[in-house]
């Protein structure tokens, strides 16, 4: 549902913006309080059946903005309840990552077969001939189906010459290439920790906007305000996100107006990446492994881990363009506090594992980035060009889109090695990415390089974009041909990445 307007991201933005201007005016921010009302006006309802109910909602919804729990409907609390915990400028995110906030949930079918009105009560009945269990008769001029007896084959739905039988599925569950969504005794909907990446794509597909992310808008301008030199760096994925019109050097106005101190793109640590993958390959495949993936997507890898185990050594141990970045940045400015800006859910869990943490204080989305704009009231049309993001590559930048690392790393070792095929094989979305791992596992790539994109079409398609998924490839493809060097040999970064791997 990325890049269609609706209640869902109409109260996304509201949020994303309430909260930035809370945390942006200062004070002892009890005013938290009143931001259900703020994002909720009125004393009409405009799409529950309670005002009290979308407020409720809107405080749970604040609060996960803020990177506090969901606190539990029991019980009688505050929304600033462990604000003092958030009110700081450091300030790790906690698990769980991704929530669902149970009154907002619809308690969608997870799995049944409904006729509609479109039922003619045709003399051919053949939904009623191809049912194994006898679960279809026809009442009341209509073909009726028994839920006791229904299998769910299916066979029905196909057989149907007027389409009249549709398949109900929760949409979550469905996106959930983990499999980590399951329903609790009421039928609202529940994630297994344990299976969930955090790619994200559960909360896109939620329909009601039950199921939100924990942010760090809040700890952001805390840093901000206490004077840190707090650096962006944004993955390539964000061209576009933020209008058509607003170029690269509009951009860095903007997020100077935010209060950052300056702005550098990821695409130059995904230079340094393919720098290091390209010698990974070539040094391990195949004289130490069969093949190798890489290491960019953390919900791919963190799917290996959890369901492949034994194939995890076979990822890459080179950093990702947000780790390679972010460690570039705190070597020039060692005192600096650095904020990934990007498209993905997952990096917000990247970034607080042990290792990491020191190098990335802060994960935003394109549409929590959207909100702090909105708060300060940006009028890209007005802004002065800054200097450009420019210092990233063609293969760098298309990392953003499906394809992009694979074709990058092949690239470079065709440079080198131009007689050497590289094979690759890729999937897109965590179903196809088990696929492909099973495969993988089963002795079929090998000597291949394995792509795994948690998100259906790459970056381009993370939790947090705010462009359609097609038109943002598009600006991708544009942005990429637009670099003025192509290989990431050409970059003043190729030399800068083993040494940051220390």
């Amino acid at each position: 549902m990325r890049g269609i307007p609706s209640l869902i991201t109409d109260i996304r933005k509201k949020v994303f913006t309430e909260v930035a201007r809370m945390a942006y005016a200062g004070g002892d921010f009890t005013s938290a309080e009143d931001l259900p009302y703020k994002i909720v006006p009125g004393d009409q309802p405009l799409h529950r059946e309670s005002i009290f109910l979308e407020r409720a909602i809107a405080g749970e919804r604040v609060r996960l903005a803020m990177g506090l729990d969901i606190r539990p409907i029991q019980t009688r609390s505050l929304v600033t309840e462990g604000m003092d915990a958030a009110a700081v400028a450091e300030k790790y995110y906690e698990p769980p990552l991704i929530n669902i906030i149970p009154y907002a949930c619809h308690a969608c079918p997870t799995n049944q077969y409904k006729v509609t009105v479109g039922c003619q009560n045709c003399l051919a009945a053949s939904c009623q001939q191809v049912c194994p269990r006898g679960a279809i008769s026809f009442v009341n001029g209509r073909s009726h189906i028994d839920p006791d007896k229904c299998i769910r084959c299916g066979r029905c739905a196909n057989a149907c010459p007027y389409h009249a039988i549709i398949h109900l599925e929760r949409p979550c569950q469905v996106s959930c290439g983990m499999d980590a969504i399951g329903c609790d005794e009421h039928g609202k909907a529940t994630i297994n920790q344990d299976k969930c990446v955090a790619c994200g794509q559960c909360l896109v597909s939620c329909p009601f906007g039950a199921i939100v992310d924990k942010g760090q808008i809040f700890q952001v301008i805390q840093s901000i305000l206490k004077g840190d030199k707090v650096i962006a760096i944004v993955a390539p994925a964000f061209v576009g996100q933020f209008s058509g019109m607003v170029s690269p050097g509009k951009l860095v106005t903007a997020m100077k107006k935010l209060g950052f101190d300056s702005v550098a793109e990821v695409a130059i640590g995904a230079d340094m990446c393919t720098i290091e993958e390209a010698k990974d390959f070539l040094r391990k495949v195949p004289a130490e492994q069969d093949y190798m993936a890489t290491s960019c997507c953390p919900a791919w890898h963190s799917m290996i881990g959890k369901l492949f185990p034994g194939e995890s050594k076979k990822v890459s141990m080179t950093l990702t363009p947000m780790v390679f970045t972010a460690r570039l940045m705190k070597k020039e400015h060692p005192e600096c506090k650095v904020v990934f800006v990007g498209p993905c859910a997952a990096k917000k869990l990247e970034a607080i594992r042990a290792d990491i943490r020191s190098d990335v204080d802060f994960v935003l989305t394109f549409e929590e980035l959207m909100g702090m704009f909105e708060a300060k009231e940006i009028d890209f049309a007005t802004l002065e060009e800054s200097e450009g993001l420019n210092e990233g590559t063609s293969a760098g930048r298309g990392f953003a889109v499906s394809g992009g690392v694979a074709q990058a790393v092949t690239n470079l070792i065709q440079e080198t090695h131009p007689d050497l095929e590289v094979k690759t094989a890729r999937a897109e979305g965590l179903r196809d990415c088990r696929k492909l791992m099973v495969l993988a596992k089963a002795g079929k790539y090998k000597g291949y390089l394995l792509e795994g994109m948690a998100c259906p079409g790459g970056c381009v398609a993370g939790a947090g974009t705010i462009l359609p998924v097609d038109k943002a490839a598009r600006f991708v493809e544009k942005y990429s041909k637009e670099a003025a060097k192509a290989s990431p040999t050409q970059s003043a970064y190729r030399d800068a990445g083993e040494g940051l791997e220390d």
